[in-house]
């Protein structure tokens, strides 16, 4: 999902509390990165890994010049073998510490392994944010919680997209801050459709 589509779905959503639960968590989640000079930690599941969630949280990093907010994608399944940004396992949790942020995401209950992994994080200082269904023990032990229940209006992937275009904004919005989203939204489309230089 692009800048313009979730701009819009911004436009739809107004007026619900999805827009101020998601600029909140992501307010969260940069205030705690920024504080701490970085380290990001992002963790799925098994069956559900964050890559997209991280992707596009490393762009949000270079066009809000926030390095901070560009995430480690912690495995479950990292080989040796893989490229290096695909290549964390999970023993990068247990190295986890006092500075660093653990930002997990799950759309159903996570299994008790990677809770106690995450709950020896927190013991060991890191900051655990939660974006997940919103029960169970990981939510009762995170620092900040955005929960996305199974049947809510709005699906797992979309408060991604949401959560992490907020996190790149350079201020918490106001009312006149839509005005500059826009300007911004407008600027990278502009950018994009722009023809090449000439080169001579």
């Amino acid at each position: 999902m692009d800048a313009v589509r979730v701009a819009l779905l911004r436009e739809v959503l107004a007026g619900t509390e999805w827009l101020g639960a998601t600029r909140r968590f992501a307010g969260a989640l940069r205030g705690s990165v920024v504080s701490h000079g970085g380290g990001l930690l992002l963790v799925g599941t098994p069956e559900y890994e964050p890559w997209h969630l991280a992707a596009h949280l490393v762009d949000e990093a270079a066009w809000s010049g926030t390095p901070e907010l560009a995430p480690t994608l912690v495995r479950h399944a990292a080989r040796p073998s893989d490229p290096a940004h695909l290549a964390v396992g999970l023993g990068r949790l247990e190295a986890a510490r006092r500075g660093e942020t653990l930002l997990v995401v799950a759309p159903a209950t996570p299994a008790a392994p990677l809770v106690e992994r995450v709950s020896d994080a927190r013991r060991a200082g890191a900051t655990v944010l939660s974006l997940g269904p919103g029960q169970g023990e990981l939510p009762s032990m995170a620092h900040e919680v955005l929960a996305v229940p199974d049947g809510s209006e709005l699906d797992l992937d979309t408060v991604q997209h949401l959560v992490s275009a907020a996190a790149g904004e350079n201020a918490l919005p106001t009312p006149r801050g839509r005005r500059r989203f826009r300007d911004r939204v407008a600027r990278l489309a502009e950018h994009l459709t722009a023809p090449p230089p000439a080169r001579w």
